[in-house]
């Protein structure tokens, strides 16, 4: 059985509680996961909690990009600019299924943030300072050739474009291939995990004290250093460092992006946009599985964190910044299938403005030795797992002059990738796979985006569902939810609609259509009563309302 299975919970919990950890992580998004890898492949004991879901948080509402940060440029941020940038090969590299070349148009518009030659010498600057390789460096377009490339473009304040590429990626699915990686060099890593306090010995941080949510249960787990990388949860983790620190400023000013999906036939772009607002910001719009999301949008908030939510103005504007682009589409709030709103943890700088506060990430060290890291971007998870792990090797050589391995992370293949391989050559060769075993060519081929090498482990479950009685889900779906449950740590279906196969936001129709044979399998297996079935059910109808457009 997995160590990343959901039927492993108990004995998770058990491992939890009898062993002492070099290394405890509160927080399982992306940030949580790298500094989970890169611990556990220096060779430290190394344990992930996370109160909900693993990715439930920023790492599955962003606008699920591998970018480089151009607009980074704009406030002359050069080392971030270079960092992400690099970084941006080398999760391509790790995770091609993930980090997967988007072709992006770049319209140069009169009055625009970026005039011909401005746009020309930032890309010029951006791919030498991110080490673009050549074949993916930036194409100047005439006025001709944009509009060729984009025909529903407005031509009257259009002056040519840019074409260049950045790196689509799936945020959520990032974050599970991160920790499985994690798990499968030996960490141990559980959701619904709730941190609530901290154990303290001669006045350091020496443990944590934990809930589980399902049961609400406590326990003790006990560690030498005590990472705080719960995002938008920092200060409130920070404020739990013994009452001494209770009163402590803010680490962080968090801000707010929205996202809207729109299927594809009425907003049926060629490729990727990123252009200006008539408000002097950038917008994306992204094509992705029959869908087009648009995004997004950033300001200031201070409501509830664990479940942001869109305002009708908010989306009201992105329509309008859409519209004004394309102004034939005449885009309404009907249009609009699905929804998400991510939350940005920055480093709180004051007097700057949402769009003006660094995205740069930063450590903190308590009186008491809590480490805590936020800021940064989902492209530069990796190298602020580094900084935080460099910073714990610092320690743990000064407190017992044993020195660990320098980071090894740039090199290690995410689950689902075989860094040797020609991913294009593994793509058509298990689509054929999949289609000999009555999948469509698209299904296999989406499946295998998903979950890369370990699609194999899919249609192994589909051939051995080809030989039974008729189930009440499609073969695919069916399949991805017991890979999930045994594979993925998928624990309820909220888990499995939302951060295992992103269909809430690219097809939520099929969540009406689902929901109750998806509830059905899963109480059989998990043996819920009535009452805990119910409550499932409620949390995710629950996310889907949620999730709907604004009127």
């Amino acid at each position: 059985m997995s160590s990343f299975s959901v039927h492993n919970r108990t004995q998770i919990i058990s491992n939890l509680t009898t062993t002492h950890y070099d290394v405890i992580v509160i927080g399982g998004g992306i940030t949580g996961a790298g500094i989970a890898l890169d611990a556990t492949a220096r060779g430290l004991k190394v344990a992930v909690l996370e109160m909900q879901d693993f990715a439930a948080g920023t790492s599955s509402r962003s606008t699920k990009l591998i970018h480089g940060g151009l607009r980074y440029l704009k406030q002359l941020e050069f080392q971030l600019v270079a960092e992400v940038g690099k970084e941006r090969a080398i999760v391509h590299r790790n995770a091609p299924h993930l980090a997967i070349p988007q072709l992006m148009l770049l319209p140069i518009v009169k009055g625009g943030e970026l005039g011909v030659w401005s746009a020309r010498l930032g890309m010029w600057v951006y791919e030498k300072l991110a080490g673009v390789k050549q074949e993916e460096w930036h194409n100047v377009l005439s006025k001709t050739e944009t509009l060729a490339a984009e025909p529903m473009l407005r031509s009257d304040n259009l002056l040519g474009g840019i074409s260049f590429y950045e790196y689509r990626t799936d945020d959520a699915r990032l974050t599970i291939e991160v920790l499985k990686q994690a798990v499968n060099t030996g960490a141990t890593a559980l959701n619904y995990s709730k941190v609530t306090g901290f154990e303290y010995t001669q006045s350091k941080v020496s443990g944590v004290k934990v809930v589980d949510v399902f049961t609400n249960e406590t326990y003790i787990v006990k560690g030498n250093y005590v990472v705080n990388s719960s995002g938008p949860w920092v200060d409130v983790l920070d404020k739990l460092d013994d009452i001494r620190v209770k009163q402590a400023p803010s680490k962080l000013h968090i801000t707010k992006g929205v996202h809207l999906v729109i299927d594809a036939q009425r907003l049926p772009v060629k490729q990727a946009l990123y252009f200006d607002t008539p408000d002097k910001r950038m917008i994306f719009i992204i094509p992705r599985e029959g869908k087009t999301y648009i995004g997004t949008t950033d300001t200031f908030y201070s409501d509830d964190i664990a479940r942001p939510q869109i305002t009708h103005q908010e989306q009201t504007y992105l329509l309008g910044c859409v519209n004004n682009i394309f102004p034939t589409l005449k885009l309404i709030d009907a249009d609009v299938e699905s929804t998400w709103a991510g939350l940005r943890p920055l480093i709180r700088k004051e007097g700057k403005g949402p769009s003006e506060i660094s995205r740069k990430d930063e450590m903190f060290v308590s009186a008491q030795g809590l480490i805590t890291i936020a800021g940064g971007k989902l492209t530069g998870y990796r190298k602020m797992a580094q900084r935080v792990v460099d910073l714990i090797a610092t320690q743990i050589k000064t407190n017992t002059a044993v020195t660990l391995t320098k980071c090894t992370t740039q090199d290690i293949a995410l689950a689902g990738t075989v860094i040797t391989t020609n991913f294009d050559s593994v793509v058509q060769t298990k689509t054929q796979q999949g289609v000999a075993l009555g999948l469509t060519a698209n299904e296999a081929h989406q499946l295998t985006y998903r979950y890369g090498t370990n699609v194999s482990a899919i249609f192994t479950i589909i051939k051995d569902l080809n030989t039974r009685a008729t189930t009440p889900l499609p073969i695919a779906l069916q399949a991805q939810l017991m890979y999930c449950i045994a594979n993925e740590m998928c624990t309820t279906p909220a888990d499995f609609f939302i951060r295992r196969t992103g269909a809430i936001y690219f097809d939520i129709a099929s969540i009406a259509k689902y929901a109750t044979p998806v509830i059905n399998y899963m109480q059989s297996v998990f043996d819920w009563n009535e009452s805990q079935a119910l409550h499932f059910t409620n949390e995710l109808n629950t996310e889907v309302a949620h999730t709907k457009a604004s009127v």
